[in-house]
C-alpha cells in the first residue's frame, strides 16, 4: 500500500507536468488549454495509484491500459471538421501525451514523465516552424499546388442542391476547397456561387471534368474557372 505522502507526491507531480503542457496550448488558445491538460495528467496519475495500491491486484497495469483507451474519447472531443478540413488533431495528441505523463506520475516514473512533458512542450514549441517550413516548399518531384476560383450562376431555389453538388465534385476530383460563398445576384431568382480551390498536376483537366459535370444540372446557367495568384 501506498503512504498518503507518497501518493499525494505523485499527483502533485502530474499536475504540475501536466499544467506546463497546457501553458503553451493555452497560449495558443486551443480547445484544451491548461486546466484540460493539468486534470488530464492528473486523472491519469490518480487512476494508476489506485491501480497500483490495490493489494490484490494482480496486474496493476491494466489500469494504465483504461486510461489510454479511455483518454481516447476525450481527445476526439477536441477533433472538429471544418467543410473538408479537420482541425485538433495536435490538441487530440497533446491530450493523449498528458495523459501518459500522469501515468507516469501515477507509478513513481519521475524522469520518465518530466522527459516525456519535455519532449511535448518541444515538439510543440520547437518542431511547429520547422513544419510550416516543410509545407512551404513542394516535394521537388510533385508540382506545386495552384489556386483557382470556380464561378457558377444558378436558380435560387435550387442553390443548396447544386452547392452540395459542387462540393461534392470537388472532393471527388481530389481538389481541396478553401472557401464557398454565394451572394444573390441583380437578376431575380438567380445566385452566384463562387468555390476557391487549390489544385496539383493536371489542375485543368480536373477543373474541366468537375465544371462539366456541373453543365448538365438545368438549373446551373453559367459555370466557368479561372486560376487566381495565391495568397
Amino acid at each position: 500500500m501506498l503512504d498518503q505522502e507518497d501518493a499525494a507526491l505523485r499527483l502533485v507531480v502530474a499536475l504540475l507536468l501536466g499544467a506546463a503542457i497546457g501553458i503553451e496550448r493555452q497560449y495558443r488558445q486551443r480547445a484544451a488549454g491548461l486546466r484540460t491538460n493539468a486534470l488530464v495528467s492528473l486523472g491519469a496519475a490518480a487512476f494508476a495509484l489506485v491501480g497500483f495500491s490495490m493489494a490484490n491486484e494482480a496486474s496493476p497495469s491494466r489500469m494504465a491500459a483504461q486510461v489510454v483507451s479511455g483518454i481516447g474519447f476525450l481527445g476526439a472531443g477536441a477533433i472538429m471538421r471544418e467543410g473538408l478540413n479537420v482541425k485538433g488533431l495536435n490538441t487530440a495528441a497533446t491530450l493523449w501525451c498528458a495523459a501518459a505523463v500522469g501515468v507516469a506520475c501515477g507509478a513513481a516514473q519521475f524522469g520518465l514523465a518530466v522527459a516525456t512533458a519535455a519532449l511535448i512542450i518541444v515538439v510543440n514549441l520547437v518542431v511547429r516552424p520547422i513544419v510550416r517550413l516543410i509545407d512551404r516548399v513542394p516535394d521537388s518531384g510533385a508540382e506545386a499546388e495552384r489556386a483557382f476560383r470556380i464561378t457558377a450562376t444558378c436558380l435560387a431555389e435550387s442553390e443548396a442542391t447544386i452547392r452540395g453538388l459542387l462540393v461534392k465534385q470537388i472532393a471527388l476530383g481530389e481538389v481541396r476547397l478553401l472557401r464557398l460563398d454565394s451572394e444573390d445576384l441583380d437578376v431575380p431568382g438567380r445566385v452566384a456561387l463562387s468555390a476557391r480551390v487549390v489544385a496539383a498536376g493536371d489542375a485543368p483537366a480536373v477543373l474541366e471534368r468537375i465544371i462539366g459535370r456541373m453543365s448538365v444540372e438545368p438549373a446551373v446557367t453559367r459555370i466557368g474557372w479561372s486560376e487566381e495568384a495565391p495568397e
